[in-house]
């Protein structure tokens, strides 16, 4: 994908601007993406994709990346891998050739701990985890020097080597950077480099048995590609001393810049990845695509077009301090994006039967309905009108309160693209009291778009001709927490705060029959209803659909409260 320059500039591409224009980096631009492949990605991960690769292809000659940097494997898995490509691709970005690993470079690596080791910047330590963490100190108070420190050169080169070799057990020792154990910034004090894990590696097997830890390998990897813009997230704003500390004293080929920005945090979605994990594994959801997630294979399958991520990304732009955007906005965005690409189509998804007493029997009539009021080039459809109906039973009061205009007894409204009907009957079940039917008349001379038609009525309602409706499973999604995570404390189980309304499923529901056969994947707007999208659980009976967003815009009241900036 190419793009054209951002009509937002932010501090990022001012500083990669900047950087072209001094010759910096000798006037090259190569930026990186480099996911971890222990999951699968969210939005969070689609603001750094956008990033990352908008930058590299708005500028002439710019590359981005992608790397996986996997370096911890007991988490890792080639499915990720596919994973993690898939939905890049889907949002609409590609790194042609740019494909690399992090376990690529584990030779070369092992020789920059080694020249570490030579220069007395790394040691091999041998206290135990506890009393590593003992040694460190407080973010209040200094570190101490561990009795291992001072260890001489030639004799933590034999113990690197012979963990390398596998001759010691996970925990007897780890290198760790000669730095600094009284630095204010804890990352600085003497971090570990490398430990010791007998587990197989998803590409490599058993050849390693030592892991070099993310803050050595990931910079390293960047200045091994020749990355000139590291572009990460504020969490890593402490890191960067050691990052520049790391490719500087292991004498690495380039000096990649690292720059940091504000991650993206959303109200009422589950955005860290250990919390994601911990849903799909205790089956709290159904899997890593389920539809209220925040990842992208659940954002693809509700309906989301990654044109609506990317216009999402680009409109929040790119901060120096962390904040918290409301999901209305990403709805928002969604809406304006559906609204130009969802034909429309009538849906009930509760229904109630109405009969036409003065409709003749067995009598279909062929209405036309606007596919697309947005995009005039997407024509009308043909849509049956017969005697029975259903229409929503939400659409219809026995006692109605003030303000409703829909259909009552003795009332009257009008048929979307059809006619006007009144009321003029209720049938109840016997034995419950509920309303089972309707009866209506219609005035034939009030076909929708006649030239005679002069009588207006105050509500118009949607329907589905009963002899040809198509039955349909309809599930509707709303947020999937019932606070949002940072106001969630945090010595309690944030799973208590689990929406237990977040999925409905609607099984009665009927469609339109230009809705047979429809394809999974495919988008739609049922009128007056909201978005939608056919789910790959749909069979060629029954189609499903997910309820990717309602109509209505709740930011555009936020928007519109918050007055005039």
């Amino acid at each position: 994908m190419t793009t054209s320059p951002s009509s937002h500039s932010d501090f990022i591409r001012e500083l990669v601007a900047g950087d072209l224009a001094t010759g910096k980096h000798g006037g090259r631009v190569v930026t990186r993406f480099p996911p971890e492949p222990n999951g699968y990605l969210h939005i969070g991960h689609a603001k750094s994709i956008c990033l990352n690769f908008g930058i590299a292809n708005e500028n002439p000659g710019g590359i981005c990346h992608l790397r996986f940097d996997d370096t911890n494997p007991t988490t890792e898995d080639p499915e990720y891998v596919e994973a993690i490509q898939e939905d890049i691709r889907w949002l609409g970005f590609d790194w042609h050739d740019k494909l690399f690993y992090a376990s690529d470079y584990f030779d070369r690596l092992y020789a920059f701990a080694v020249t570490l080791i030579r220069k007395d910047k790394a040691y091999v330590d041998s206290l135990s985890a506890d009393h590593m963490r003992e040694y460190r100190g407080t973010l209040t108070e200094p570190g101490r020097n561990s009795p291992f420190r001072n260890r001489p050169v030639e004799e933590s080169l034999t113990l690197f080597e012979r963990m390398r070799a596998g001759a010691f057990p996970d925990g007897a020792h780890v290198l760790r950077a000669k730095i600094d154990m009284a630095s204010p910034n804890i990352n600085l004090r003497d971090p570990v480099l490398y430990r010791i894990r007998h587990a197989a590696h998803y590409r490599m097997g058993t050849a390693w048995c030592i892991y070099p830890a993310y803050d050595f390998a990931h910079p390293l990897s960047d200045a091994i590609e020749g990355i000139t813009h590291s572009i990460c997230t504020l969490e890593f704003e402490d890191h960067r001393p050691l990052y520049d500390w790391v490719v500087a004293e292991a004498d690495a080929p380039h000096r990649p810049q690292q720059i940091e920005f504000a991650r993206l945090n959303l109200t009422f979605a589950v955005m860290s990845k250990r919390k994601l994990l911990e849903l799909v594994e205790k089956q709290l959801v159904a899997g890593w695509d389920d539809p209220r997630l925040p990842t992208l294979k659940g954002l693809r399958r509700r309906g989301v077009s990654p044109e609506a991520i990317r216009a999402f990304c680009e409109h929040i732009g790119v901060a120096k301090r962390d904040a918290v955007v409301e999901m209305q906005l990403l709805e928002h965005f969604i809406r304006e994006d559906l609204n130009k690409r969802s034909p429309r189509v009538m849906a009930v998804l509760k229904p109630l039967k109405v009969v036409i007493v003065n409709y003749p029997e067995r009598v279909v009539d062929e209405l036309e309905a606007v596919n697309n009021p947005e995009d005039p080039s997407a024509g009308v459809r043909k849509v049956p009108f017969s005697k029975t109906l259903y229409i929503e039973q939400d659409d219809f009061r026995e006692d109605p309160p003030k303000q409703f205009f829909r259909l009552a007894p003795g009332r009257e409204v009008r048929l979307r693209y059809a006619y006007i009907i009144k009321c003029v009957g209720v049938v109840k079940d016997p034995q419950t009291g509920v309303i089972t039917e309707l009866h209506c008349t219609y005035d034939p001379e009030t076909k929708s778009g006649a030239s005679h038609e002069q009588r207006k009525v105050k509500a118009t309602i949607h329907w589905v001709s009963a002899p040809h409706a198509v039955p349909a499973e309809v599930r509707l999604y709303n947020a999937l927490l019932m606070a949002d995570p940072s106001k969630i404390p945090a010595n309690q189980d944030w799973t208590h705060y689990l929406n237990p309304q977040s999925l409905e499923r609607l099984t009665d529901c009927v469609v339109e029959p230009s809705l047979r056969g429809v394809q999974p994947g495919t988008r739609v707007q049922f009128e007056r209803q909201g978005y939608f999208c056919v789910d790959p659980d749909s069979s060629a009976q029954t189609p499903v659909f997910n309820r990717t967003v309602s109509l209505k815009d709740a930011w555009a009241k936020i928007e519109k409260s918050q007055g005039p900036r």
